[in-house]
């Protein structure tokens, strides 16, 4: 039989909320009902409507949906597995079609074994400040994640967990908690909960996979004449040695200094030279002498 993807036909995602699907149903209908819409197959789109309303409005059926279509696309080949249909009594009560055919098809392939499924794993992002990349750290998160109350049935419950953040983590890596996604079906095990590495904004540094870039602020003498000047950085202040005659986007490398990834990244120091405000007689006296003395024009230089 071929997958009937219910959620698509009534144009919304899976988490939908149920005066979503109502509303979406609603709009529908008014635009395919044969009464009123001039659609060449309005009859055939409005019964596909109505099977995905008759399942998804109501809490059980569309339980007992997820819990198997999970992963499916409309279209592609699908049979369930046996004995599915013994977990979920509707009394009596089916859909049309697709759904109907799933317990069909379920109570003919019985062969007294339960139907498994592993848990679907939990996808979540969590951030960071880039000094934990560095040093490591632990963090508590907190997640609303179902909790089976009988066949079909389902209430949400807040899960707090306390996650190690190693050392060397970069943006985008994923962190795998083993058995703390949802919950399994008919005694299979839970799945996994994957957290994605984020970094909270930092006006010091810009982070390229394992690469840290910093903008350094010096004076235009230290620049010139060059020098050693003290720079606070994600590992600790270190002593750096300003070459004479830099400008403003001169880029310092120091090796290895990035995150302490597998493959340690590189600290990049961007030279941004600054100049003293001439917010006095002394300090607008000796611009007036370096513009006399030194006949500077950086736009012919």
């Amino acid at each position: 039989m071929e997958y009937k993807d219910y959620y698509q036909t009534l144009g919304l995602d899976r988490g939908a909320s149920a005066g979503d699907i109502k509303k979406a149903y609603r709009k529908m209908v008014r635009k395919y009902h044969p009464d009123v819409s001039k659609h060449a197959d309005a009859d055939a789109k409005t019964k596909e409507i109505n099977e995905a309303y008759d399942v998804l409005g109501d809490a059980e059926k569309r339980a007992a949906y997820d819990a198997l279509g999970r992963g499916h696309h409309a279209g592609e080949q699908f049979q369930p597995p046996p004995d599915w249909s013994e977990h979920f009594d509707f009394g009596g009560a089916g859909a049309d079609d697709f759904f109907a055919d799933l317990f069909a098809q379920a109570g003919r392939g019985r062969r007294g074994g339960g139907f498994q499924m592993r848990g679907d794993d939990i996808h979540a992002t969590i951030t960071i400040d880039l000094v934990d990349a560095y040093r490591g750290a632990t963090r508590t998160v907190s997640l609303r994640v179902p909790k089976a109350e009988g066949p079909g049935r389902a209430t949400m419950q807040e899960k707090t967990l306390s996650v190690n953040i190693p050392r060397g983590v970069t943006p985008g890596q994923q962190l795998r908690l083993a058995g703390q996604g949802h919950e399994g079906h008919g005694g299979a095990g839970p799945g996994d909960l994957y957290l994605e590495i984020q970094f909270a904004p930092d006006p010091r540094y810009r982070v390229e996979g394992a690469h840290v870039y910093e903008n350094v602020p010096v004076t235009p003498w230290e620049a010139a004449l060059g020098g050693s000047v003290a720079v606070p950085t994600p590992s600790g202040t270190v002593e750096v040695t300003i070459p004479a005659g830099s400008q403003s986007g001169r880029k310092l490398r120091l090796k290895g200094k990035g995150i302490p990834a597998s493959t340690p990244g590189d600290l990049y120091l961007i030279l941004d030279v600054v100049l003293p405000p001439a917010n006095n007689d002394k300090a607008r006296a000796l611009y007036q002498a370096m513009a006399r003395d030194l006949a500077f024009n950086p736009r012919t230089a």
